[in-house]
């Protein structure tokens, strides 16, 4: 007779605990938003657009599946990823799934995504051969806040309303690549948009900043 509560039954009873705490789309935007660097319950509420106690109790999903880690400090109390790598990958992993099966999202990256930027984003290795050579500029549109926890080598931090001031610091025969937060990030797309408009070569990073550290390639704090 087969055991209902066997080793492997054990094992996917845990796992479903993990799937259960990713079924949220806010749920999904914490995770996104924490693994730019370590972040406060307030802070996380303010960017999300909930109330303190919805957004603590989303939290405390992802806590007890332990995707989520909490530090005291005083009376407030900051979260950050659990197991950083493995946690972005899966998050990575989904968003290549739901690309590949589900219409509705492969409608919203054309609609919206492929219509501001149909190129072909620079792939990881390829950036890293170009700062290398220092025949790239990096552009960070992130909140300064993002970029202070941790960023890509040699980066500028312009944020968006920024950038036609700036104009000055990007190099006519040198492009741009710019990243953000990560592939659903419209950040990126807008900037590279702008550049664009003002004849700049500019193009996107395939995906942003958690995805490049996971990766294991070098970061800036």
């Amino acid at each position: 007779m087969k055991s209902s509560n066997g080793p492997k039954q054990q094992i996917f009873s845990h796992l479903a605990e993990i799937a259960a705490a990713l079924a949220h789309p806010h749920r999904i935007e914490i995770l996104e938003l924490i693994a730019q660097g370590e972040r406060s319950v307030e802070d996380l509420a303010e960017r999300i657009g909930l109330s303190l106690s919805n957004t603590s109790r989303h939290l405390q999903v992802l806590r007890r599946a332990r995707l989520a880690a909490p530090r005291r400090e005083g009376k407030n109390m900051f979260y950050s990823l659990v197991s950083e790598t493995e946690v972005v990958t899966l998050l990575a992993s989904l968003g290549r799934v739901g690309e590949r099966n589900i219409a509705e999202i492969d409608q919203v990256l054309q609609s919206y995504f492929r219509t501001r930027d149909s190129l072909e984003p620079v792939s990881r290795s390829a950036l890293l051969e170009r700062l290398r050579d220092g025949s790239v500029t990096l552009l960070d549109v992130r909140p300064p806040e993002e970029f202070a926890r941790g960023h890509l080598p040699g980066a500028l931090n312009i944020s968006l309303d920024q950038l036609d001031a700036a104009l000055g610091d990007f190099t006519e025969n040198i492009p741009v690549v710019a990243y953000c937060r990560g592939p659903y990030c419209v950040l990126s797309y807008d900037a590279v948009a702008q550049l664009r408009a003002r004849g700049v070569q500019a193009t996107r990073l395939e995906d942003g900043y958690p995805e490049w550290k996971a990766a294991g390639l070098p970061v800036e704090t």
